[in-house]
């Protein structure tokens, strides 16, 4: 691999971008655990259960919109991290803002899949995991499908400093495909096979490794999870992974911009 272009003022490390992955890892299969800790909870998101004056969705739509208001008084969004799922009118921050390195691009600021990531969870990711059932504690349960989604919305939009990182090492490789507008080509680029399928071992064996049931003597308990491993090991393979590349693929198609 060439040397990266110098840019030693933002601090954007191939090593950083690394651990800032793995570590990401952690908090998905966390914000699962806590979720599954819940059943399924059908009322949470029934748009005719929760009549709330001035809201005409549902019980989620309407905690995320008021968690993600009061958070974006307190900077939360002025990092470039984070992605708001509503991000029409939201208040402004009441806080002094963290003068965060510019690392990327300034078409990073075009790129919010949320919407994707919002319906991939709902429809897909979700029933994957929760047992059936009712148990009432609908805003308890909303509060979890929070940290889940701004936990995979991070490590999914993270994909701009992958994609940065990246064309900086091989910027060479790269700029003909983005200059000719190849959207296959930057795949190829981009897709490393056997990273992938360790990253799929890797946050399984977290969720075996965090998720086990704990009890005392020899219960029968082996093997029993909070999460099914298998479901982490899914969720990266068939969508954290691929939904990171679409994010890579439109950042770098306006890296030249």
């Amino acid at each position: 691999m060439a040397k990266a272009e110098s840019n030693d003022n933002d601090g954007l490390t191939l090593e950083l971008v690394r651990e800032s992955l793995i570590r990401q890892e952690d908090s998905i299969v966390f914000s699962l655990i806590e979720r599954a800790r819940f059943p399924f909870n059908s009322p949470t998101y029934d748009p005719s259960y929760a009549s709330i004056h001035g809201s005409s969705g549902s019980l989620v739509e309407f905690i995320v919109k008021q968690t993600e208001a009061i958070q974006a008084t307190a900077g939360r969004y002025e990092n470039p991290e984070e992605h708001p799922f509503f991000p029409e009118n939201l208040p402004p921050s009441l806080v002094p803002c963290h003068k965060y390195p510019e690392v990327l691009h300034p078409a990073a600021m075009s790129v919010n899949i949320n919407k994707i990531i919002w319906d991939m969870y709902f429809t897909k990711l979700l029933p994957l995991f929760v047992t059936p059932g009712d148990d009432g504690n609908y805003a308890s349960t909303a509060a979890r499908d929070l940290d889940c989604l701004q936990a995979l919305s991070r490590r999914i939009h993270y994909g701009k400093r992958v994609a940065e990182i990246k064309f900086r090492y091989e910027r060479k490789d790269y700029e003909p495909a983005i200059r000719a507008q190849d959207r296959e080509t930057l795949v190829n680029l981009l897709t490393f096979a056997d990273v992938e399928e360790a990253v799929k071992k890797r946050v399984a064996k977290k969720a075996m490794t965090f998720g086990k049931e704990v009890k005392l003597g020899d219960d029968g308990n082996e093997g029993k999870y909070k999460v099914d491993p298998a479901i982490l090991s899914r969720l990266y393979g068939d969508w954290v992974i691929p939904l990171t590349k679409d994010v890579e693929i439109e950042y770098l198609l306006h890296r030249l911009d």
